[in-house]
């Protein structure tokens, strides 16, 4: 199909193209991907570069892997194209309130926020999104697509499979260095933990993110990097660790960021940040790693 799609850097894999997003979707960018069958043409995930460059071909309906600002920009110019996502994102998409609660940010980052989605992601609800579930599938002539759940980036993300093409479409399992994110109010570290571990089961030979890895070939590759990438949470834990030999507040935890690069600016750092120390402190607590030895001090056990 991509030979007949006027687009920079399309990858032709039989029914499905990748649509290739800036710097192979670099966020505030990402790759979105073509699904065709002998009735139907679908898009997932309309970017950033979708909403800016327009779509090459006309389509039939979006399916999303899950609701957040960067995966819905190209809603803006598909009006009247039927949307459909996990019946657990659903109420994100049906209003900019619904999305901000699924961050759930405080007050004055949230306002700060609530502009960039609108002026940045073109964010506009889509009060008429379909919802579907884990197992359902979609037939487009002779292709189809799989619905497997993948919670904890949000409560609804799902990873997209299509047999015929041997390729899933992971996406915001991204693969990268800086690890998974699970970090919102409606977030799941320990979803996220399983979901990886679902990844590794799903019988794919090409592997498509939506940021940045773009797509990986054959399970021995993909396999280690799954690895490597569920890694980044032990990480974060033993630095939270060593940084809790002494006594420390969980805004002592933030200030010294165990997920973002200290020249990172972005509006909502502070409360990722913050969310980190709550959600690893807490898991520590409980399983004894970490002592509470004041109102608001932590220490290694």
């Amino acid at each position: 199909m991509a030979a007949d799609i006027d687009w920079p850097d399309a990858l032709d894999l039989g029914p499905v193209t990748v649509l290739s997003g800036v710097e192979r979707g670099k966020y505030p960018h990402g790759n979105s991907v073509l699904v065709e069958g002998t009735r139907e043409r679908v898009l997932f995930d309309p970017s950033l570069t979708v909403a800016e460059r327009g779509l090459p071909v006309e389509i039939d309906h979006v399916v999303l892997s899950h609701v957040h600002e960067d995966h819905v920009p190209g809603l803006s110019i598909l009006d009247g194209i039927p949307v459909h996502c996990h019946e657990a994102d659903a109420v994100c998409l049906r209003s900019l309130d619904g999305l901000m609660a699924m961050y759930g940010m405080p007050a004055d980052i949230e306002a700060e926020f609530r502009v960039e989605v609108e002026r940045d992601f073109h964010f506009v609800p889509r009060p008429d999104v379909r919802s579907f579930t884990e197992g359902d599938t979609f037939d487009l002539g002779g292709v189809t697509i799989e619905i497997v759940h993948t919670p904890g980036h949000t409560r609804g993300h799902c990873a997209l499979v299509v047999p015929e093409a041997r390729a899933a479409f992971l996406g915001d399992m991204e693969l990268t260095g800086f690890g998974p994110y699970y970090f919102d109010e409606w977030s799941s570290l320990e979803e996220m933990e399983a979901s990886i571990e679902r990844c590794r089961q799903i019988d794919a030979d090409h592997f498509i993110t939506f940021h940045h890895k773009w797509v990986i070939d054959g399970r021995d590759t993909l396999l280690p990097m799954l690895d490597a990438f569920q890694a980044v949470i032990t990480n974060r834990e033993e630095r939270m660790l060593e940084f809790l030999s002494e006594p420390r507040s969980l805004a002592e935890c933030a200030a010294h960021r165990f997920v973002y690069r200290p020249h990172v600016d972005i509006t909502f750092v502070e409360h990722v940040e913050r969310r980190c120390a709550v959600i690893h402190v807490d898991r520590m607590l409980r399983d004894g790693r970490v002592l509470q030895v004041d109102d608001d001090l932590y220490r290694a056990a």
